[in-house]
């Protein structure tokens, strides 16, 4: 038996991929965040492991070593997915006020000329954090790394730094993987899909095989978090009220807005299709996965839980395949936002095993 390899986690948020790693055999043994309530979380969870609230520029791949405790001798997997905001669907998109009316006029069977994406990206400072977490990575002397980002750092706006992090990242003497993921194939109950850049120094990594689609079936809303819909885990502010109330309460699970349309048959048609965004009173069905949770969500944003309510947390949690004792610091807001940002945990261990397994490969062949 090898000795599991330490793990540092950058920009670890909530910390879905360490949670990820560890179960993956992996020994996380410090996370590096620069937002107060994040690290509170982490620290809430550490189980003997560091957690450092800092600016992941100001550190050095000494640093890290150093404060995770890990003898340069000792194997290390970097691990960690730069804030993705600048890559989101909302920082590329086509100009909205063009994208609304061009749906709005092929909702009403009207020609209309598709507005073309835009493909320069818009200045964010952000954006060099991708280097930045190979930079350290490189530092440090780490055996390996998992990098995570949204889909879209695959959007010819971002390409070009995706393409650099993996070039820089082969001329540093690692192998890699490029893996498009989506979280129901490795036992999520989210339709969530994530990008990892898996690299290793002693061979390339395979992608993850799927668990979950074939002779085992994928995971439902309702098979995660049927259990939790009980009085007492009630949280306040899952109660709906306001001005979309009743529409929300005659929506049916599996739909949005669209149940108050003319296109749905709707006798009184509130909406027009496509004048709102896809998850404005959007509901889970139990009978399949979530939507992708959201970070920042409004009061109208779902999904919304299939009974009409907020979800709650620990539902959110599940869904993300957090272990059902762990613990988000902060008020509501703050805790679905770390939830909403994190990386499915179950995903994450699919990823880092990826990359353990190029490791330990090498290292029974030599």
């Amino acid at each position: 038996m090898t000795k599991p390899p330490a793990v540092i986690d950058l920009f670890a948020g909530a910390g879905g991929l360490g949670v990820g790693a560890v179960k993956a055999g992996g020994e996380l043994r410090l996370s590096v965040d620069n937002d107060h309530f994040s690290c509170q979380t982490l620290r809430l969870n550490a189980n003997g492991s560091q957690v450092l609230e800092g600016d992941v520029t100001m550190l050095s791949g000494r640093d890290l070593r150093s404060r995770a405790d890990v003898a340069n001798s000792d194997d290390l997997i970097v691990v960690g997915g730069a804030p993705c905001q600048p890559f989101s669907k909302a920082a590329y998109w086509v100009d909205p006020g063009k994208e609304a009316a061009y749906r709005r006029a092929r909702a009403r069977g009207e020609e209309s000329e598709k507005p073309a994406a835009l493909t320069e990206a818009r200045p964010d400072s952000r954006r060099t954090l991708v280097h930045e977490f190979l930079r350290l990575t490189i530092e440090a002397d780490a055996s390996g790394f998992l990098f995570e980002n949204v889909p879209s750092i695959l959007h010819p706006r971002n390409k070009h730094i995706f393409e650099a992090l993996r070039r820089d990242a082969e001329e540093a003497g690692f192998h890699t993987t490029t893996v498009v993921a989506t979280a129901t194939d490795y036992g999520v109950a989210q339709a969530r899909q994530r990008v990892f850049l898996l690299g290793s120094r002693d061979s390339s990594p395979l992608a993850p095989d799927k668990t979950h689609g074939g002779k085992i079936p994928i995971v439902t809303a309702g098979d995660a978090i049927s259990h939790l819909d009980v009085p007492e885990l009630a949280e306040d502010g899952e109660t709906v009220t306001g001005r979309w109330a009743d529409h929300l309460a005659e929506v049916p699970p599996g739909w949005n807005y669209k149940h108050h349309t003319a296109w749905a048959g709707h006798p009184s048609p509130t909406f027009e299709t496509e004048t709102r965004y896809w998850n404005f009173l959007l509901k889970l069905a139990p009978d399949r996965p979530s939507w992708t949770l959201p970070a920042s969500p409004g009061p109208w944003t779902g999904p919304f839980h299939w009974t009409g309510r907020r979800l709650r947390t620990l539902e959110m949690a599940a869904l993300q395949s957090f272990p059902e004792d762990y613990v988000f610091a902060g008020p509501r807001r703050e805790r679905v936002r770390q939830i909403g940002n994190a990386v499915p945990s179950a995903m994450a261990a699919a990823a880092f095993g990826s990359v353990l397994r190029a490791h330990r490969d090498s290292v029974v062949a030599a």
